[in-house]
């Protein structure tokens, strides 16, 4: 399948290449290297949208690479607002003429902007309590499409955070989320730091530990069951990637310092919330430094799983919280916290995202 935002008419999208890229393709048609520098202010600094407008190039460099490139964003359709203020747009990706849009969700929390972006139109991942992954997988979307999310909607100079928790399994897209990553932190793109950005992944190992090696963005697993055979039948991709190689792989890292790993954790009534599956958590996790984020389940039509009891995931996250170890200056190794659920009017809360199709 095509990936979404890839070319326009065999023109290379210049929006969402890294400065490596660039040089590459200045190299190519026998630019000076530092013209990917300039063309990288103009795209990620300045945000052109047009080649003619990158004045500090001359006409003939100009019109040479207006020839085998252009500036192509991906721009929000569809826009609805929860009652709550969470945000979700619609992004329209049709390059090999499938109609699958993809999803990013705004979400507004006192000083606090939170992104929410999709990676994929779709996913392969299968879990069962996702919406998104009902759907199957439609296509990969490229950097460019990614950063359109960031920069294409209303409120992009209030951001704060980025977490890549929307559509698809970023570890499955691991180039262009990696580009996507770069373009945000490089001092010649966006340049954030890595520890307001998140990824998370069911913890596909090959391109977890790329990930691992090469970012130095916040990570948050995908969990939702801390024994093999249970989690699944909740999440297929643990037949190939088992949770525990995954936790064995985290632990070779050091997770002492700014980078966080976090654990993702739908509460679903009688399947993963009793007392069992707390001491599974802990002994599964044991000595690790992390966070458990307890997710209330959100509902969805056919799905055959109902959200356990607000009484039971207070008492499931007191439990955790109370035996989940102590370094020696007394700091807590397992946190656990309750995420908040937003957006769930407009099918904009974790696991709702459908990217809606056109007629």
């Amino acid at each position: 399948m095509a990936t979404c935002g890839s070319s326009d008419r065999g023109r290379t999208n210049l929006f969402g290449l890294t400065l490596a890229q660039l040089q590459q393709l200045c190299g190519t048609l026998g630019f000076p290297r530092y013209t990917a520098r300039q063309i990288c202010d103009w795209l990620y600094v300045k945000q052109v949208t047009d080649i003619a407008d990158m004045t500090n190039l001359s006409m003939a460099t100009r019109r040479r690479l207006a020839e085998t490139a252009v500036v192509r964003h991906v721009a929000p359709g569809a826009c609805q607002t929860s009652k709550d203020g969470t945000r979700k747009y619609l992004f329209d990706c049709d390059d090999d003429g499938d109609t699958q849009a993809v999803e990013a969700v705004f979400i507004p929390d006192a000083d606090r902007a939170t992104l929410c972006v999709s990676c994929q139109r779709g996913c392969k991942m299968g879990c069962r309590f996702c919406v998104t992954g009902r759907q199957g997988f439609h296509g990969q979307l490229d950097a460019g499409a990614i950063m359109s999310q960031v920069t294409g909607i209303e409120e992009h100079s209030r951001l704060t955070n980025i977490v890549f928790m929307g559509m698809g399994e970023p570890m499955d897209n691991y180039d262009s989320v990696l580009a996507a990553t770069e373009i945000l932190t490089a001092e010649w793109g966006l340049g954030w730091s890595p520890k307001r950005i998140t990824v998370s992944s069911v913890g596909i190992t090959p391109a977890l530990q790329r990930f691992l090696d090469e970012s130095r963005c916040h990570l948050a697993i995908s969990l939702h069951n801390p024994f093999g055979d249970e989690r699944m039948q909740l999440m297929p991709a643990q037949k190939a990637y088992p949770v525990a190689e995954t936790v064995a792989l985290l632990r070779r890292y050091d997770w002492s310092g700014q980078r966080r790993v976090s654990f993702e954790y739908i509460m679903f009534d009688g399947i993963n919330d009793s007392r069992r599956h707390a001491d599974g958590l802990l002994h599964l996790l044991q000595g690790l430094p992390c966070r458990i984020n307890l997710i209330r389940f959100h509902s969805a039509p056919g799905m055959p799983f109902r959200p356990s009891p607000d009484k039971r995931i207070q008492s499931f996250q007191d439990y955790l919280n109370r035996h989940g170890g102590r370094t020696a200056d007394n700091s807590s190794i397992i946190t656990c916290t309750l995420r908040a659920s937003r957006g769930e009017d407009i099918m904009a809360a974790c696991g709702l995202l459908a990217g809606q199709r056109r007629s």
